[in-house]
């Protein structure tokens, strides 16, 4: 029975899906936008998907899609990432999209709980507008806020009113940080209140803020081919994922964005086993830590 803390709604939209939405798009063009060799190209392939998406419908079809693949994967417990900063920029109204989405995941086998993300580089008046969203759906079914996109050009510390007003209205805080830019993003994040930190991996560069999530019990969620494919690592075998377990950070892994980035959970957990060399007793630890640090309780869970 598996969990997963870090995964993207609209990176989890397969190439057929976009089919789907679209039947008139070649299968040429599609295959063509989503090839990237970076960060940046993978922004625009995230850029192009989200903009195909723009009725209650087409959300509803995508998380359909998703959660009937992660029951066949054997995923009980899921916090999805929803791009609400996306939704609200397009200008479409968000509570029915909201409402469709709610509603699938509702007929699911899956267990599963949102986090709300807002954009970085969009600015704090944006974020707040997430959060806003977001604290109205507390109590159905969003359990958490965070930022996403571009840590250079949208620093954390533009957003400590945007968390404390999440915190206060009963939201759990996360924070993409440490993927593309250095160490001082996390330590960024963490200041303004994540109590979970999406990727992560440059706190490696920095004994003090290794140090700091080891005896704080902060999790990083790791995202293996995510890094690989975004050019956050030069190559999978540079990847830190073993180095920051054998300092003791506490670790999950994820997909991300799963479709784009051709991966599973399962395939995750086999590139950590084959690459990495974590044996079957480590494995489980990575496994029974989605559960430790998920944001829902167990009695939420029903586990």
């Amino acid at each position: 029975m598996a969990a997963e803390l870090h995964v993207h709604l609209e990176g989890s939209v397969l190439p057929e899906t976009v089919q789907l939405l679209e039947p008139e798009i070649s299968k040429e063009e599609i295959r063509a936008a989503y090839r990237f060799t970076d960060f940046a190209g993978f922004l625009e392939c995230f850029k192009w998907i989200v903009q195909k998406l723009r009725t209650p419908e087409d959300y509803a079809l995508i998380t359909r899609a998703m959660l009937n693949r992660l029951d066949r994967e054997g995923i009980r417990y899921v916090e999805i990432t929803l791009s609400a900063g996306v939704i609200l920029w397009k200008k479409l109204e968000f509570a029915p999209i909201y409402d469709a989405i709610r509603r699938e995941s509702l007929i699911s086998p899956v267990q599963v709980l949102w986090n709300l993300d807002a954009i970085r580089q969009f600015g704090p008046d944006a974020a707040m507008r997430v959060a806003e969203v977001a604290a109205q759906r507390v109590n159905d079914g969003v359990i958490s806020f965070g930022i996403g996109g571009d840590e250079v050009t949208g620093p954390a510390r533009w957003f400590g009113e945007v968390y404390a007003f999440a915190k206060k209205n009963g939201l759990r805080l996360t924070a993409h940080a440490g993927e593309t830019a250095g160490p001082e993003s996390v330590w960024a994040a963490l200041e303004i209140g994540a109590e979970r930190i999406g990727h992560g991996i440059r706190a490696i560069d920095d004994p003090v803020l290794l140090k700091h999530l080891r005896e704080h019990s902060i999790p990083l969620e790791v995202c293996i081919t995510s890094n690989v494919c975004t050019g956050a690592v030069v190559s999978l075998e540079s990847h830190p994922v073993r180095r920051l377990y054998e300092a003791g950070v506490p670790l999950t892994l994820n997909t991300d964005d799963p479709a784009i980035f051709g991966t599973t959970l399962a395939r995750e957990f086999a590139i950590a086993r084959d690459r990495f060399g974590f044996d079957e007793a480590q494995m489980e630890q990575l496994r029974n830590n989605a559960w430790k640090y998920a944001f829902a309780t167990q009695l939420e869970r029903g586990d």
